[in-house]
C-alpha cells in the first residue's frame, strides 16, 4: 500500500499533465502536418501513447507512434525502434519517458536519434528529477521535483488509472 504522503501525482493530475504536454507539443509543431512521438520502452511508451491520443483529439496532426527499445540496465547495447528510420527521418520527433532521473536512458535514446536527420527534436517526461549526470533536459515536463538521491520515483499506469509516487 502506498502512503498518502508519498503520492506525487494522482490519476486526475497525471491526466491534466498529459493534456498540457500534448498542447505544448502541438503549439511547438502547429505548422507541421505530422509529428513522431517516440516512447521509451515500458512506461515511456505507455505515456507516449496517452500523449498521442490527446494530440489526435486536439489537433489535425498525423501522429506517428514509435516504441524505442533501450536496455535500461545496459544502455550501451544497440537501440532499436518499432518503426523504420525512413518513418521518422526529416520529421519533428518528441522522445518520451516517464521519469527523468539521471538522464542515462534519455541520453542514449537521444544518441540513437542524432544519427538520423530530424526536422526538430524535443523531449518530454512526466516527472523531472534534478539528479542528472548527463546534460539532458526535458523540453516538456509534467512536474519538476527535487528529491533526495535515495528516493525513487515510481510511475504506474494501469486500466484503473495512473499514479506517481515516492518509494
Amino acid at each position: 500500500m502506498i502512503a498518502e504522503n508519498n503520492i506525487i501525482l494522482d490519476n486526475t493530475q497525471i491526466n491534466q499533465k498529459i493534456r498540457r504536454i500534448a498542447y505544448q507539443i502541438y503549439e511547438s509543431n502547429s505548422s507541421e502536418s505530422e509529428v513522431v512521438v517516440a516512447g521509451i520502452i515500458g512506461n515511456g511508451f505507455v505515456f507516449s501513447k496517452k500523449i498521442a491520443t490527446i494530440l489526435e483529439e486536439i489537433s489535425s496532426l498525423k501522429v506517428i507512434l514509435c516504441e524505442v527499445n533501450i536496455n535500461k540496465k545496459q544502455p550501451l547495447l544497440p537501440v532499436s525502434t518499432s518503426i523504420s528510420v525512413e518513418d521518422y527521418k526529416n520529421k519533428p520527433l518528441i522522445l518520451v519517458d516517464d521519469v527523468l532521473n539521471s538522464g542515462t536512458t534519455l541520453i542514449y535514446g537521444i544518441k540513437h536519434f542524432l544519427e538520423v536527420p530530424l526536422k526538430r527534436f524535443k523531449t518530454a517526461v512526466l516527472v523531472n528529477r534534478n539528479h542528472k549526470k548527463y546534460p539532458v533536459k526535458a523540453d516538456f515536463k509534467g512536474i519538476s521535483l527535487s528529491t533526495s538521491i535515495k528516493e525513487h520515483v515510481q510511475v504506474e499506469f494501469s486500466n484503473d488509472g495512473a499514479l506517481a509516487y515516492l518509494v
